[in-house]
């Protein structure tokens, strides 16, 4: 047990260099979802477009509300009374031209929503994304390597977990045979559970402890990120496991890992499935076409069911608060009513995500170990 924690601890500090490559392929997404060109609103239509903008603001919009928490932002909302609102800007690093630039998010608070030559459109094709104002049609692209709220969460739960691991494991240090307590009793059950239940069961006795850091790092950085996105006070209300771009760059790392440690059994049986007949493999190889196909939707299977999952369940909990405000727009007192039933089932599917943080945690890690397993079995010999 003590190994694992040590074992757990010095991997720690590799969590970091993980999270660096999730910030580059995030990079990578920011290039996909890049805007060039901006509509700019003639001079004339400026007072109208703002008079139905104000109008528009005035009405409560579900849709609009439940997309700002689940989406990525710019800046973190904590909260919004009247017309105050407390947030956290976070640092904007573009690329353009040949040239970078940083500077605060909140230098987009104006009426023109923009600064430096670069604006974020509230509405259109590129909503929530920044562009150039003045964009030339086939110019420059803007690559954005910003620090949004997704990425400081990530940060934040990074920091958590390695100050909690690393601390537990020198803990173990200094109180060798001696029972645990504090945190270490806590979390010795779930290294425990992961070690038996998932490693040992999944991969084999022997080849376990190779991969038990990372199934420990992905066990705990799952189900810490979607305990906090539950917590609707700052530093939780992030979405970070319900954002695609997340889960596909820990499913992009079980794939490599299972690439990299598949042994020649694996791939043999990839290509000459055994049990299968040989028409199924010569002259159309139909078999090893549909085990390659299965290598690759894997970890499209593991990035799309976090996602899915989680993302689903802070859009429920948000659909019962806006009824609230939907029907109190209809009658005050509907709303009062309807504020009984919401806030009840809220709350229940806020204890239910308790569950789900756990489960889709256990179901990631497990599916990662067995993938381990498949890649590293050996023929057996009679």
């Amino acid at each position: 047990m003590r190994r694992h924690f040590q074992s757990f601890a010095r991997f720690s500090y590799r969590t970091v260099i993980l999270i660096s490559l999730f910030f580059f392929f995030h990079g990578i997404t920011s290039f996909a979802s890049a805007r060039e060109n901006v509509n700019l609103v003639p001079a004339s239509d400026s007072a109208s477009a703002k008079e139905s903008k104000e109008k528009k603001a005035e009405v409560f919009n579900a849709g609009d509300m439940i997309m700002e928490h689940v989406v990525d932002n710019h800046e973190w909302h904590i909260l919004e009374i009247g017309h105050f609102k407390l947030m956290i800007p976070l640092p904007v690093i573009l690329y353009y031209d040949g040239k970078l630039y940083s500077f605060c998010s909140s230098r987009f608070h104006n009426e023109e929503r923009s600064y430096n030559g670069f604006s974020l459109p509230e509405e259109g094709p590129g909503k929530g994304k920044i562009v150039r104002t003045a964009a030339v049609p086939g110019g420059p692209k803007v690559y954005d390597f910003s620090i949004t709220k997704t990425v400081l969460a990530i940060f934040i739960s990074a920091f958590i977990m390695l100050f909690v691991f690393i601390s537990v494991a020198r803990a173990y240090k200094r109180n060798l045979n001696k029972a645990p307590k504090g945190m270490q009793s806590m979390l010795e059950p779930l290294i425990i559970f992961v070690r038996d239940d998932i490693a040992k069961s999944s991969i084999g006795e022997k080849k376990y402890e190779k991969y038990m850091p990372y199934l420990l790092t992905i066990f705990f950085f799952i189900f810490l990120n979607n305990i906090l996105g539950i917590i609707p006070i700052f530093p939780g209300g992030a979405n970070v496991t319900g954002n695609i771009a997340v889960t596909m760059v820990m499913a992009v790392f079980t794939f490599i890992l299972t690439m990299v440690n598949g042994n020649k059994h694996y791939w043999v049986d990839i290509v000459n499935t055994p049990g299968v007949p040989w028409w199924l493999k010569l002259p159309i190889p139909l078999m090893p076409i549909v085990e390659i196909i299965g290598v690759i939707t894997k970890p499209f299977v593991l990035m799309v069911r976090l996602f899915a999952n989680m993302a689903a369940g802070h859009i429920i909990a948000l659909g019962f608060v806006s009824l609230i405000f939907i029907f109190g727009a209809m009658n005050v007192v509907l709303g009062y009513g309807v504020s009984v039933g919401a806030v009840a089932f809220m709350i229940f599917m806020n204890l239910l995500e308790l569950l789900v943080a756990f489960i889709q945690a256990y179901v990631f890690t497990l599916l990662s170990a067995l993938y381990f397993g498949l890649a590293t079995i050996e023929p057996e010999h009679h």
